[in-house]
């Protein structure tokens, strides 16, 4: 287990740390240049939803959560949230910083009233959360993913109630 983990907000300082654990976490620089991109978009960013694990000084995690959009058959637009990317420096994986940082951002997420989240991710590590398969409230991805990989969680009570359809990420999201 580790020591001290201290969860709060990036700020302007934090963004090459932040790259450089998400090019480390997942072996390429895709996600951290999603980072970068989203953060770019005014419409679709929410600086409290960019959160930095920090022990000693280093950060070590980082999770982002950004505006999407849920389409239904008659073109009605639902606001959720996407937990995209997340990641945790190798040597501190499997120690709970990944499970501490979904849970503080569901938090501010609650803070600030949005009702769901939706994750493309292990379908073993999820649910652990909360997450369930998103097609229990007819919610689908916008492209060929299993389903059992495609989750979704109510932040509150009903939070997905009377929501269906597909999702519309950021188009920044088609360059990973």
């Amino acid at each position: 287990m580790t020591k001290q983990i201290t969860l709060r907000q990036e700020t302007e300082e934090d963004f090459n740390d932040i790259f450089e654990v998400n090019n480390i976490a997942f072996g390429q620089d895709s996600e951290a240049k999603l980072v970068n991109a989203l953060r770019n978009n005014p419409a679709v960013f929410i600086p409290e939803l960019s959160i930095v694990a920090i022990e000693n000084d280093k950060i070590i995690g980082h999770i982002l959560f950004t505006k999407i959009k849920i389409k239904d058959n008659k073109g009605n637009l639902h606001e959720s949230l996407g937990l995209a990317p997340m990641a945790v420096r190798p040597e501190f994986q499997k120690s709970g910083i990944g499970g501490q940082l979904i849970k503080k951002g569901f938090e501010i997420a609650r803070d600030l009233d949005f009702k769901s989240v939706i994750v493309l991710g292990h379908e073993h590590y999820y649910p652990k959360f909360g997450f369930e398969p998103a097609e229990k409230w007819n919610i689908k991805a916008p492209f060929d993913v299993p389903s059992n990989a495609f989750m979704a969680i109510e932040l509150i009570n009903d939070g997905l109630k009377n929501v269906t359809g597909t999702v519309i990420y950021p188009k920044e999201f088609e360059t990973v």
